[in-house]
């Protein structure tokens, strides 16, 4: 927007939370309550006082008394945005900027520009003086000093060693670095993988800001969770360039689980599990199955992550429009309709909610689903929902482009809706608070990859990228147009995720004592996304040609800069696994709370003393084996008792008279029988059933 201002011309201009350090107009934004509650003792004893303290000389500061020193006559004050002198370097006030916000410099103390490849794995020391701090609950100026991949300083007039490299931020937005909860760098499918592995991947994730991922391990169904993690821990642990942690996928619900389950969370540092409600082949559970993990999960104090779709009705619908002779990526979508992800995201909440278990929705992706996450919270409900860059970014029209490759690029589940207002509905969403968290959920297949489901949309490798675009897609699509402000797009792309995934304060924050995983953020470039720019291994991208406002200048991680001028300086293994502990309290607050006042307990009543109604005993009935003729196929009645093999007698001692008999009528017009069987005294076999007994059919049942 032409009307935004990069800087400030003067004192006045400057809103209250962005006031000069050094003014008593200084006062960070605050915001309280839920997701947005400030930190306490963040900046207990770390922050200079702006008021108690002057710039003096180097390595030394002058206090400032309660009258202005006069100078010649005039009023004279000197702070420190005036003038700031660290490693002999010199920096202006934005205020006094030119119209043009100049760049971000990088001064070397020795003026040789070398950079981490070259110092031998040191960490560097670093100054980032000028910039504007943008964290989720406040906005202020300060310089900040890192080492040994900590930040150690913040404020101004730092006391810093010599031999400091000085970052210039002109004014510019500094950040914490942005965290990706939701990628998979290792995936595999039909005996492949992604293209983009650990390296290729944490490339692109910091190249666009991202300084830290999480990664999803996928276990073979029946498959060992440990050897699975094992696994991908080896491999992150070679390739990766940022640091990362990992979830566990539970691909199969059985007993022996849970030993896993118990080993990865006390031992392992992984507190995050996702679940399935898709893929009837191997990874869906039921609702019994979901309840139980569920109230298993929340005994350990994990984060129970939902894949939420109705998978039995998918594979309905997949069948269907397969005998429609319906085989392109159109399919896809046409058999996951967006109420199927919304029901099961209720039907998600639901369970979790009589187990007062916590939920976390993975790849919110249509409207109904994200409402159905809004609405639930409202009412008090522990959930908690992740849009991924394809859903803020871009929708599913084009599932029916007349390109095979370019309709199979976007196949993922749940699928992107056809809906074009999507994007626009999600990033208010995120907003204003009714979804808390970006992934990216990048899972790269190639186009020959892809091109294994070419003639049937079921077999088409599903992911799409979005690690490195995550962070501007964002910025364009809710910042840059007003939806939301700086603050919240550090929650939702940074802070929110490691609070949730117990990584907070040491992730998520610009804090002394944090990881020095920082970004300095231009507001104003514009960047054209594209795949012959983009640092991942596809071929394509999904987002080819869009114009982002919003981009990385500088990123730091683990103090050391390895992004900067669009030049990364990276190599494989400098990633750090990054072990989380259980039941973060961001998650289990209210949980621990509802677990007292939610307790279920009994009526104290008398015992009941009055009549009771006898139920008779319903007699229990074997089923007949079906005969070669008849060969029932349901419950027969139970047997009626067939006369013609009772073993019938006349006793002497009875009178019997057998009269008229007819032969032409062939039936008894008069008979009076009286007399005892011989069989009387065996009990009746009501199983038994003779189909056809000898001497044909009857239907006589009584004798008059």
């Amino acid at each position: 927007m032409n009307d935004r201002r990069g800087n400030w011309d003067k004192e006045d201009d400057l809103p209250v939370y962005l006031a000069r350090p050094g003014t008593t107009a200084q006062t960070p934004r605050q915001k309280s309550w839920g997701m947005f509650a400030s930190v306490e003792g963040a900046y207990e004893n770390k922050t200079i006082d702006f008021d108690a303290y002057s710039v003096g000389k180097k390595g030394s500061r002058t206090p400032r008394s309660d009258s202005r020193e006069v100078l010649d006559g005039d009023s004279f004050s000197e702070t420190a945005s005036d003038v700031s002198e660290v490693s002999g370097s010199v920096i202006s006030s934005p205020g006094d900027r030119e119209d043009k916000t100049p760049g971000v410099e990088i001064r070397y103390p020795t003026g040789k520009e070398f950079l981490q490849g070259q110092e031998n794995g040191k960490s560097d020391r670093l100054l980032i003086k000028g910039g504007r701090i943008i964290n989720d609950d406040q906005s202020f100026y300060a310089d900040i000093y890192l080492e040994d991949g900590l930040i150690k300083q913040i404020g101004e007039n730092l006391i810093v060693p010599g031999g400091v490299k000085t970052i210039e931020a002109n004014g510019r937005m500094v950040l914490p670095g942005g965290i990706d909860v939701n990628t998979y760098l290792q995936k595999p499918y039909h005996g492949t993988t992604t293209v983009d592995d650990f390296y290729q991947g944490t490339m692109a994730a910091l190249a666009g800001g991202t300084t830290m991922i999480i990664d999803h391990v996928v276990p073979e169904p029946g498959g060992s969770l440990l050897a699975a993690f094992e696994k991908w821990h080896e491999a992150a642990d070679k390739k990766s360039c940022c640091d990362y942690s990992l979830h566990v996928d539970i691909t199969q619900w059985h007993e022996g689980v849970k030993e896993e389950l118990e080993i990865l969370v006390q031992d392992k540092g992984i507190t995050s599990f996702q679940v399935y409600m898709a893929y009837t082949e191997g990874f869906q559970m039921t609702d019994s199955q979901l309840y139980e993990a569920f109230t298993f999960l929340k005994g350990l104090g994990a984060v129970v992550q939902v894949h939420a779709e109705n998978g039995d009705l998918i594979a309905q619908e997949q069948h269907k429009i397969l005998s429609m002779g319906i085989t392109g990526p159109e399919g896809h979508v046409l058999s996951r309709p967006e109420e199927l992800e919304s029901e099961a995201v209720f039907r998600a909440i639901t369970i979790g909610n009589r187990i007062n278990c916590p939920v976390y929705i993975t790849k919110v992706m249509s409207k109904s689903a994200a409402d159905i996450i809004a609405q639930a919270r409202k009412k008090g409900a522990v959930a908690f929902g992740e849009p991924v860059t394809a859903s803020l970014g871009t929708d599913g029209t084009h599932y029916w482009s007349k390109n095979w490759s370019k309709a199979a690029a976007f196949v993922t589940s749940p699928p992107l809706s056809p809906d074009p207002t999507t994007p626009d509905h999600l990033n208010s969403l995120l907003a204003c608070g009714d979804l808390q968290v970006t992934g990216s959920a990048h899972c790269a297949y190639s186009t020959a990859q892809k091109a294994i489901g070419k003639d049937n949309f079921t077999l088409i490798p599903e992911g799409t990228n979005g690690i490195e675009e995550r962070m501007s897609i964002v910025w364009d699509k809710a910042v840059a147009v007003g939806k939301m402000d700086e603050n919240q797009f550090v929650a939702v792309t940074s802070t929110n995720a490691a609070k949730i995934f117990n990584l907070y304060p040491r992730k998520g924050r610009i804090a002394v004592g944090s990881d020095a995983d920082i970004v300095i953020w231009d507001p104003d470039r514009i960047k054209t996304i594209s795949a012959k720019t983009q640092n991942s291994a596809l071929e394509y991208n999904i987002f080819e040609g869009m114009e982002c406002r919003g981009a990385p200048l500088v990123v730091i991680s683990q103090g050391k800069i390895v992004f900067e001028d669009g030049k990364l300086h990276v190599h494989q293994g400098m990633g750090r696994f990054i072990p989380r502990k259980p039941f973060p309290e961001y998650v289990y607050q209210r949980i621990k709370t509802r677990n007292k006042r939610m307790e279920m307990l009994g009526v104290s009543r008398g015992m009941y003393d009055g009549p009771v109604y006898d139920v008779p005993a319903t007699p229990k009935y074997i089923t007949p084996s079906p005969s070669v003729k008849s060969s029932p196929a349901k419950n027969q009645p139970p047997p009626i008792r067939n006369l013609h093999q009772s073993n019938f007698s006349l006793s002497g001692e009875a009178s019997r008279q057998l009269e008229g008999y007819n032969n032409t009528s062939k039936h008894y017009k008069h008979t009076t029988i009286i007399g005892t069987q011989v069989d009387d005294n065996i009990p009746r076999r009501s199983g038994h059933r003779i189909v056809n007994p000898p001497g044909g059919r009857s239907n006589i049942t009584s004798l008059g």
